[in-house]
């Protein structure tokens, strides 16, 4: 196969290492992910990745936990950069060479966030995870991703999901939802489809940079989209 994107930025959530977990992650999971990522980086292709943090702590309601917005988004900024460890340890075991880099400064595990080196460690054939989200709080791994994404002047945004596109509907709540093969981002608005949050999905839009949300846990699928094929469904 011939990749159709020569560099691409990956975003997965935290939800998503968890597998059939409530909590943490599965290092089943975490070797598949792997498996799929050395499989595209085999190709030539270079790849950037963005992991939520779910899975170890979600913001949640001020009222509710007596934890502050501000204070509560650093605490899940922390929570990715675990993910982002524990991606990283899979990775480097397949054979692949790293780069964990932070945006907020944790020199014994990460190095911080720089866009020059993140692009050289890229074009050296390096797998570069970014963590810690955007640094600041207010914002998610969505728009972390987008404006890493633009930084390091990717291709394409690949959101790994656990749905094979994007549907009419709630493919696991109403039978009848169809999936788009391709969509606008001003349908996306329009019918108020919710592949990111708006400041992520504006990013995207106002700098042509194209999504592809696709089914992450199908073996081979990373593949497929990086090489052209009708996989999931692309928003442009």
């Amino acid at each position: 196969m011939q990749p159709k994107y020569k560099r691409i930025l990956l975003k997965l959530s935290g939800e998503s290492l968890m597998g059939n977990k409530n909590f943490g992650m599965d290092a089943d999971v975490i070797t598949q992910y792997a498996i799929e990522i050395k499989s595209i980086v085999d190709l030539g292709v270079q790849v950037a990745i963005v992991i939520g943090g779910g899975n170890i702590y979600r913001g949640m309601n001020e009222a509710q936990t007596g934890i502050e917005r501000a204070h509560g988004d650093y605490m899940g900024m922390l929570a990715t950069v675990i993910n982002g460890m524990a991606l990283q340890a899979g990775l480097e075991k397949a054979g692949m060479f790293t780069r964990l880099q932070s945006a907020i400064n944790m020199e014994q595990i990460a190095e911080p966030y720089i866009r020059r080196r993140a692009i050289r460690h890229l074009e050296k054939d390096r797998v570069v995870i970014f963590g810690a989200g955007t640094g600041n709080p207010y914002f998610t791994t969505d728009t972390a991703g987008s404006l890493r994404a633009i930084e390091i002047n990717a291709d394409v945004i690949l959101k790994g999901t656990r749905v094979d596109g994007v549907y009419t509907a709630d493919p696991e709540k109403d039978a009848t939802a169809t999936r788009y093969k391709t969509v606008s981002y001003q349908e996306c608005l329009t019918n108020n489809l919710r592949i990111m949050d708006m400041t992520a999905f504006t990013l995207c839009m106002e700098n042509h940079l194209p999504i592809i949300v696709f089914d992450m846990n199908k073996p081979g699928n990373l593949a497929r989209v990086v090489s052209g094929e009708d996989v999931g469904t692309l928003i442009s």
